[in-house]
């Protein structure tokens, strides 16, 4: 782990996606960036998403890799599911894995086409609500949170997830861009931890220190077009919003890619879990159970 002394070089940056975590030690805090250029890309590909679901999903991705960053056991997995109960959105599910990220929307086509160019959130989802998931690694256990679905965006759910169910104070930047060269997102979450170490999962602290005064009003000035400017490194940005810092220590993270684990071995282990009087009901005239993976839209032919 480095601190940040001098300004750091401003290479321009060319990735799948990246991660980077960084801690300021004298005001108890702690952030993570990233940016998700190709490997936005390779996800959304699977499918052919209307604009709306595009931008929800590019936002919901870098949720995950923001909140899959804090855990730093390897086989630790985070996921996070939007569940609707009127919405034209039905499901929206993403999980961060070391590295490897996926994600996936279910919609109504038709009542989508009904809302416009944008749709609000509550547009989208209606009644609906955000679980998020921790799956610790090493039989740590696994803890869920639960947060209604409302404000402006998802960003402001995560936020209320980590004010409810951890009472940490959570600031929470995203922002995505489509243009012709594809599709671009990219996000800021920066975290008050004064009474635990960096690193601990769900830690308390108060929610009016002024210590996260200082820290959110920084951090509150980025702007969108910095955070997707390919041109300005995640170092930068954390120099540019902290620099007036004693320090600022950097720990380069994941590279980021996308990560389906569907496979012809893992489905016929899921398979052989079911009583063999289900598998027969599944399989076709030949034998062969098919499976539809949601994530990567492919389809397997499974023998069993």
């Amino acid at each position: 782990m480095a601190a940040m002394d001098a300004t750091p070089q401003n290479t321009p940056e060319t990735y799948s996606g990246r991660l980077l975590a960084f801690t300021i030690p004298t005001r108890h805090a702690r952030g993570r960036l990233v940016r998700l250029d190709r490997t936005l890309d390779d996800i959304l590909a699977a499918h052919d998403y209307p604009a709306p679901v595009t931008h929800l999903l590019a936002e919901a991705l870098v949720l995950a890799v923001l909140m899959g960053g804090l855990v730093k056991d390897d086989g630790s997995q985070v996921t996070m599911q939007a569940q609707t109960e009127a919405g034209a959105v039905s499901l929206l599910v993403c999980d961060y894995k070391g590295g490897e990220l996926r994600g996936y929307v279910d919609f109504d086509a038709a009542r989508l086409a009904e809302l416009g160019a944008n749709p609000s959130l509550f547009a989208l989802f209606g009644k609906g609500y955000l679980a998020i998931t921790f799956d610790l690694a090493g039989g740590r256990g696994r803890y869920q949170g639960i947060v209604p679905l409302e404000g402006d965006n998802l960003s402001e759910a995560c936020e209320r997830y980590f004010y409810q169910s951890e009472q940490v104070p959570t600031l929470i930047r995203c922002a995505v861009r489509s243009d012709g060269e594809g599709v671009s997102a990219a996000g800021l979450l920066v975290q008050h931890l004064p009474e635990g170490e960096e690193g601990r999962e769900r830690l308390h602290s108060k929610l009016d220190h002024p210590e996260w005064d200082h820290v959110a009003i920084l951090a509150g000035s980025l702007r969108h077009d910095e955070l997707l400017d390919s041109a300005l490194s995640l170092e930068a940005i954390a120099w540019r919003l902290f620099h007036e810092e004693d320090e600022v220590r950097i720990q380069p993270g994941a590279d980021i890619a996308k990560g389906c684990r569907c496979s012809v071995d893992h489905y016929r282990e899921v398979l052989g879990r079911f009583p063999e009087e289900d598998r027969r009901d599944m399989r076709d005239e030949n034998g062969i159970v098919t499976v539809d993976c949601a994530f990567c839209s492919r389809q397997f032919g499974i023998e069993i």
